[in-house]
């Protein structure tokens, strides 16, 4: 019976850790839908606990589609919401991360172009490092004119027209500056990285780690889960979840793209008697499985809300139902 039991928690330990799962297509459930677009569910334990999680998957080259983002001033609304005011997309699922108390997003948004949200790259010390800075390069997911997808890491100024990206993790910038200037970022970064991506010491100014995001559409968040197919969580260079909340299980909301240009689109609901949530270990697995080259972490938590069709997949956390989110990133259809 030991030697059942002990099998038995191995299994469930190696199925949370490579987060294997079986998944039922609902496309009758949310009809109509394009030939290129699909949702799945899986109701499959990991790690011994009950767990529910839904992906949408739909081709990047399909140009009956139109991927796109939309933002909010100063205000938060709904999915429920953005679905009637973007004239019935066919996908709205949440975005960034955000202040509750200016309802700001804190990472970028992106739409046909033109930089309609911003990062926030200082994040003030505390404790013994009050007077201590930290700016961070979060994660992005984004889509070219030419509807090539990409995650990369990175830098927005309000004052420049276009984002400035990193195809390689960059560590945060720990100072005394408080409101450090966009010359002042491209230059120290410098050290980071070479041309081929290593990381070189002492600096080396022929060369910049940051070049000109050039995207249509583009959502962040972060950290970053998967890079190059493989599993690499960039948590702790984007300073995201302190300690050990890497390993906390939430509901998540993620996106990322696959090698054939599929994009991968998920929720999982956490919190409650019937799922647990999923760490981030556990949510990088989970799209590495499904194939996808790069994904990112987005806004999690009572945030997570998927619609297809304007019909709600996963259950929101908050009792209240869906939470008044600034940002989301839609599918139209054209």
């Amino acid at each position: 019976m030991k030697k059942y039991l002990f099998l038995l928690w191995v299994t469930m330990i190696c199925f949370g850790a490579n987060a294997q799962l079986s998944w039922k297509n609902l496309d009758s459930l949310y009809q109509p839908l394009p030939p290129s677009v699909h949702i799945y569910k899986s109701t499959d334990s990991i790690g011994g606990k009950p767990d529910v999680v839904y992906y949408v998957i739909a081709d990047l080259k399909g140009k009956h589609l139109n991927f796109t983002t939309n933002t909010t001033y100063k205000r938060r609304i709904t999915p429920s919401q953005f679905f009637e005011k973007d004239n019935h997309p066919l996908l709205v699922v949440n975005g960034t991360f955000f202040s509750f108390a200016t309802n700001q997003n804190l990472n970028i948004v992106e739409k046909n172009g033109k930089l309609i949200g911003y990062n926030i790259h200082t994040i003030a010390g505390k404790g013994k490092d009050t007077l201590t800075w930290y700016h961070t390069f979060d994660g992005a997911f984004g889509i070219s004119k030419n509807r090539t997808p990409d995650v990369a890491w990175i830098y927005t100024d309000s004052s420049k027209k276009n984002p400035y990206a990193s195809e390689h993790v960059l560590p945060f910038i720990q100072d005394s500056n408080k409101s450090p200037s966009f010359d002042y970022i491209k230059r120290i970064t410098v050290r980071f990285l070479d041309d081929s991506g290593r990381m070189i010491f002492p600096p080396d100014l022929s060369s910049s780690s940051l070049g000109i995001w050039k995207m249509k559409t583009a959502i962040g968040g972060g950290p970053v889960l998967v890079q190059n197919n493989i599993v690499q969580i960039s948590n702790n260079e984007e300073r995201k979840f302190a300690g050990k909340a890497i390993n906390d299980k939430h509901p998540r909301t993620a996106i990322g793209y696959t090698n054939d240009n599929k994009i991968i689109i998920l929720v999982a609901e956490g919190r409650s008697e019937t799922a647990s949530g999923l760490t981030l270990t556990q949510e990088a697995e989970i799209l590495k499985d499904l194939g996808c080259k790069e994904a990112l972490n987005l806004d999690g938590g009572g945030s997570t809300c998927m619609l297809l069709n304007g019909k709600q997949t996963n259950t929101p956390s908050d009792k209240e139902g869906q939470r008044p989110v600034p940002s989301v990133f839609l599918i139209e259809k054209n």
